[in-house]
């Protein structure tokens, strides 16, 4: 599995690092021409067993986004989020960059979403939680993050982290190369409709 997993993925990120070349060059241009700021994003991600990686992105918010709230997840109709980066974000073309993060290791194209270290959201009792505090979390760093995956694709947007885990801890017990490519290609298909950020179903 972990031989054949790795050969897809640098097979489809080599390629798509190649092919999305033009895609790159729109995105930087239409990023510059909003606001004129840095075009790419640069975040500490948590990986496999706890790792620390430096993952890269098309910046989707204001520069500021983080000056007064933290590493806060972004929310439905976020202030924060420029014009640019709500299209980028609804065909998750903010997450092009990572293609690279990928063919080098960091992560896979399928896996538990990478989660910033100190990242943050509102608990039921409206206070702010540590992510690393909610159970689930360390069990979900048995394998590399991903690009994709079943809380990606099938949780809801907005539920609570505690129970987007539950669907990464699903992954974990039971990933395959087959459900892989079926996330996949579910993947593809999300992007072309562009219903990354729909709060319900999204294909």
């Amino acid at each position: 599995m972990s031989i054949a997993k790795r050969a897809l993925d640098v097979g489809l990120s080599a390629a798509g690092l190649i092919g999305s070349a033009p895609l790159w060059a729109a995105f930087a241009a239409a990023i510059k021409l909003e606001d004129g700021g840095p075009v790419f994003f640069r975040q500490e991600r948590v990986g496999q067993g706890g790792r620390v990686f430096e993952a890269l992105k098309f910046r989707s918010m204001r520069t500021d986004a983080e000056a007064q709230v933290g590493a806060l997840q972004a929310q439905r109709g976020d202030p924060r989020v420029t014009r640019t980066g709500r299209v980028m974000r609804a065909t998750a073309m903010d997450e092009l960059p990572q293609l690279w993060n990928i063919l080098r290791g960091d992560m896979s194209f399928v896996g538990p979403r990478a989660l910033r270290p100190g990242e943050i959201e509102t608990g039921s009792d409206r206070r702010f939680v540590k992510l690393e505090d909610v159970p689930g979390f360390e069990a979900r760093t048995a394998v590399r993050p991903g690009l994709t995956g079943i809380a990606q694709i099938y949780a809801p947007r907005d539920v609570p982290r505690r129970q987007k885990f539950r669907y990464d801890r699903l992954y974990v017990a039971r990933r395959s190369w087959f459900l892989d490519v079926r996330l996949i290609l579910l993947s593809f298909w999300i992007s072309l409709l562009g219903t990354w950020e729909i709060r319900g179903r999204k294909f």
